[in-house]
């Protein structure tokens, strides 16, 4: 079984329990607080014509907080149980400005987006349509191919536009430990390198790069041999990956 297929298993039997888990909802939480301190749109009262797109859009806990912020918002994920627990939320919305699409995003005029995408915008909008920003929360370590999703990203903006990518950092071979074992298979990079995710952004295209620490995490973590912590919490610093589409 490939790694996209084990993620979209493990993620779909996760759904209906996800918003349970207090570490979920705290680093959520503060990914929401980092995303409106690098985004000039929250910063200077323009958030409400915001158009965003949300890779890995999950349960919605991301999607959620930003909604009522912004003009719309478009999620996209590939696992079934995760779209579902996401819709379960939108039932509740009278009027919501935000929707969720069960797929693989590979193609910035991929029909399935641009049809989503038409749900919030008037008859008369140009086409394709574009994005203010990109965002996405602890998906990026589950993409192989991270330099072709930052092309896609790229391509998905429109110019002036923005990523802002929140993931938990490889500081080296304890990083690991943000797993446990039994949810390892499927992980594709166990944390973000910073100086890998800046020379993939810049190569896609981007400016204004920014890989910087956003916020730290604490973590129960199980003991394993050949680590040097014991069991216990442990400290999980948080990128914030940000560039500009110029």
């Amino acid at each position: 079984m490939s790694n996209q297929a084990l993620n979209d298993s493990r993620f779909t039997k996760e759904a209906a329990e996800w918003d349970s888990n207090s570490k979920h909802v705290e680093s959520t939480q503060q990914a929401f607080d980092a995303i409106k301190r690098y985004v000039p749109g929250f910063k200077n009262g323009q958030s409400k014509t915001m158009r965003i797109l949300e890779i890995g859009s999950g349960t919605g806990l991301l999607s959620y907080l930003l909604a009522p912020q912004i003009h719309s918002l478009i999620g996209v994920d590939t696992a079934k149980g995760m779209i579902s627990a996401f819709n379960t939320k939108r039932a509740e919305i009278s009027n919501p400005n935000l929707s969720a699409i069960n797929h693989l995003l590979t193609d910035p005029d991929s029909p399935v987006l641009q049809a989503a995408c038409a749900e919030f915008e008037s008859s008369g909008a140009a086409e394709p349509f574009r994005f203010d920003l990109v965002v996405s929360h602890l998906t990026l370590h589950h993409i192989e191919d991270l330099a072709s999703v930052f092309k896609t990203m790229f391509g998905c903006l429109k110019r002036g536009g923005c990523v802002a990518l929140t993931d938990y950092e490889d500081f080296g071979r304890e990083a690991v430990r943000f797993h446990p074992v039994s949810k390892r298979p499927g992980v594709e990079h166990h944390g973000i390198k910073r100086v890998v995710a800046e020379k993939l952004l810049l190569e896609a295209g981007f400016e204004a790069v920014r890989v910087e620490e956003a916020y730290v995490l604490r973590k129960k973590v199980d003991e394993e041999e050949e680590m040097e912590r014991v069991e216990g919490e442990m400290a999980f610093p948080f990128l914030m990956v940000y560039g500009v589409k110029g």
